[in-house]
């Protein structure tokens, strides 16, 4: 019986060839993914009302950012591309990757696949605050900040209430954070519709509305821009590090006690890791749906389960996602814009039907 049990120097051999054909694939995924992301940010700062050459654009910025190219352009052309449509490109990168990550990490947490960062009750609590800052005048001491500084003071709140709620019984389960979670954003969406009646402002009211379908119309060269980017690198970074404990977690909390890791003290961690970078996230942009449900998915499916691997796919996936959805919402209906959470929805949807067809075929 040993014998048949115990690993022979053959199998570890062939454990640790299949360790680096992953290793070799994800790196293959996210050099491919990179190049792609590059070219697909050129691409939407070129479109527009003003279509702008791929060429063009990039001399352009390469001239902002390093002098590299000599001006043959003309101002409004210069203006166009670095001071109105690059911070939106660039922001759809933060928002888009940032979503991804989020939604991976807290796939891992529930240990359910279909949770994303809506099941946290943040975006609810983000709107919550946005509502009150662009109807009440919220947040006016921030001045032009106004609204992001209280969306994320919205999801912060809901964070720290969902954490409450999900204590209160003692252990912190993947059960509780999702019962409590899908409560207190039931809970704070019945606030924002509830500030929405009460406002008199049908202006007002309108542009609520629009901020909850998600638009990057906000974007430029500032804090907001520069926050998104710090707290999405900062995210991935501390998912990478705690990679190997993000599998054990995923795989039960049984695993996770035998290798050591306190499986409720580590979901605390991650809640509010999580909540911190959608607070973030949602205040820069509005609700976008269905991007941390559909993303970590398919980088799943492209470099397998591991979180090492999947958290920098599943980065690059989400910011190339929004991108291109963003590219179509400004030029579909042009002038007009679509709102972003309509075409992720519109993507989003199908794709959940999709995987829950699956989950029934696979438990029949």
């Amino acid at each position: 019986m040993t014998a048949l049990t115990t690993p022979t120097r053959a199998d570890e051999v062939h454990d640790d060839l299949g360790l680096g054909a992953r290793r070799r694939r994800a790196s293959a995924w996210t050099l491919g993914l990179l190049a792609l992301l590059v070219v697909s940010v050129i691409v939407s700062v070129g479109s527009g009302a003003v279509t702008v050459p791929p060429t063009e654009t990039a001399r352009i910025i390469a001239h902002h950012l390093a002098g590299l190219s000599e001006q043959t352009w003309s101002v409004a052309r210069d203006a166009i591309i670095w001071d109105v449509r690059l911070p939106r490109a660039l922001l759809a990168v933060g928002v888009g990757a940032g979503l991804a990550v989020c939604g991976t990490a807290l796939q891992a947490m529930v240990r359910n696949v279909l949770a994303d960062p809506y099941l946290l009750g943040v975006n609810s609590g983000a709107s919550s605050g946005a509502a009150a800052a662009i109807l009440f005048g919220a947040g006016a001491g921030a001045g032009a900040h106004a609204l992001p500084a209280s969306a994320f003071a919205g999801a912060l709140a809901a964070s720290l209430l969902v954490l409450v709620v999900a204590r209160s019984g003692g252990r912190v389960t993947s059960l509780r954070l999702l019962l409590a979670g899908v409560a207190v954003g039931y809970a704070l969406y019945a606030v924002t519709s509830f500030l929405i009646f009460a406002s008199d402002s049908a202006e007002g009211s309108r542009s609520v509305l629009f901020w909850l379908l998600g638009s990057l119309a906000l974007a430029s060269w500032g804090a907001p821009l520069l926050i998104v980017g710090i707290v999405v690198v900062l995210t991935v970074l501390a998912l990478l590090r705690n990679a190997r404990r993000m599998d054990a977690l995923a795989i039960g909390d049984e695993t996770a006690q035998t290798l050591g890791i306190a499986p409720d003290r580590f979901r605390v961690h991650l809640l509010l890791l999580v909540a911190l970078c959608v607070g973030v996230v949602v205040s820069a942009s509005g609700s976008i749906g269905f991007v941390g449900l559909v993303i970590p998915h398919l980088a799943r499916r492209a470099v397998g389960s591991g979180h090492r691997q999947v958290v920098p796919v599943a980065a690059l996936m989400g910011a190339i996602f929004l991108v291109w959805a963003d590219i179509v919402a400004r030029t579909v209906l042009a002038p007009q814009e679509i709102p972003l959470g309509i075409l992720t929805s519109l993507v989003g949807a199908p794709f959940l039907l999709v995987l829950i067809r699956r989950m029934h075929v696979s438990s029949t």
